[in-house]
């Protein structure tokens, strides 16, 4: 089944003002100091690109401070949907597959929204060996030393791959910005650069989507907490993590400045609230598909061909070999703690 709403719709609402942009750039606290010349401001980022309909309440109104009641979906709803998309994402890799297309999905937003999980829930059936995760971690000494794009342009996809990048070239214009990573000078270097290097992806073919997380405060303090008393994702929570909660309004001053400078017509952002984690992976999978003009790919006819008659070979003996132990039959031995929980 091919998916339907393709390539061409961006999830706009419609042609933007200039005065919206100049409201925008207001209420993110811009000023001359920052973008101050022609190639930072209106004229590099026009007034078709930014407006309020696309990003006005997702970041700003109940879904980012937790002043509405979230509605759950219902988790047989859930799985049998998410089961549905995962099988037309198996789909999409097949055409990205044949027809050599270049697809790159970036996950951003707020510590703890779920790209994460989402990541994992679109990648879950897929081959990796066509459809990658990035994560990169810290830049090295030598990478803080590079044009600031060059350690994300190797990992980008070749002819047929796909690349999911968990955090990506707008960490500039989040965490570096907010903690003091940075200078202003490379700050506003990257809010210049950064649409043209996206404007250049897609120029060459790549299909660049770009979803911003937006999780309420609220949401976002009851997931830190759980992780802290959780053991095993505890490890999901750092220093850096928690700076988050006191940095809430420069982290969302920080998104503002950035969308007024990225929010670009060839490769718009896109809103997920993500207070329902399963409504978020299911409306992001769903609008992803919905934004390719992929197809379904007729596969070779594959049969299991007839197991042929023994040659006579004979099985080296299993005392020349090194088995791991069978430590799950030890756990069906009377005693054993798993054998009287079972």
């Amino acid at each position: 089944m091919a998916a339907s709403g393709k390539s061409g719709k961006s999830g706009k609402s419609g042609k933007k003002t200039a005065g919206a942009v100049k409201a925008r750039a207001a209420a993110a606290g811009h000023g001359t100091a920052t973008n101050g010349t022609a190639e930072h401001g209106t004229a590099e980022h026009g007034t078709a690109e930014h407006g309020t309909a696309e990003h006005g309440t997702a970041e700003h109104g109940t879904a980012e401070h937790g002043t509405a009641e979230v509605t759950r979906m219902p988790r047989k709803l859930y799985e049998t949907e998410l089961y549905r998309l995962q099988a037309e994402l198996v789909k999409l890799q097949e055409w990205v597959r044949t027809e050599r297309a270049r697809i790159v999905v970036i996950f951003e937003g707020r510590d703890a929204a779920g790209k994460g999980s989402t990541i994992k829930r679109v990648a879950q059936y897929l081959n990796p060996r066509i459809a990658r995760i990035v994560a990169l971690p810290a830049p090295t000494e030598r990478e803080q030393a590079e044009w600031y794009f060059q350690r994300y342009i190797e990992h980008l996809p070749a002819g047929g791959q796909i690349v999911l990048f968990d955090r990506s070239w707008y960490n500039r214009g989040g965490v570096e910005r907010v903690m003091g990573f940075c200078s202003k000078v490379e700050y506003a270097r990257f809010l210049h650069q950064c649409p043209i290097f996206e404007r250049l992806l897609v120029e060459d073919g790549i299909l660049l989507r770009k979803y911003w997380f937006s999780v309420s405060d609220e949401e976002q303090e009851h997931r830190f907490r759980s992780r802290l008393e959780d053991p095993m994702r505890r490890w999901k929570l750092s220093p850096m993590d928690l700076e988050s909660i006191s940095r809430w309004e420069d982290y969302s001053r920080a998104k503002d400045e950035m969308f007024v400078h990225t929010d670009i017509a060839e490769a718009p952002w896109v809103v997920v609230d993500s207070d329902d984690k399963r409504r978020a992976r299911i409306n992001m999978i769903a609008h992803l598909l919905s934004s390719i003009p992929y197809h379904d790919v007729q596969r070779q006819s594959l049969s299991l061909p007839r197991r042929p008659q023994s040659g006579g070979y004979v099985r080296a003996p299993r005392e020349l070999q090194t088995f791991v132990p069978d430590h799950a039959a030890d756990l069906s031995q009377p005693g054993h703690d798993a054998a009287r929980d079972g």
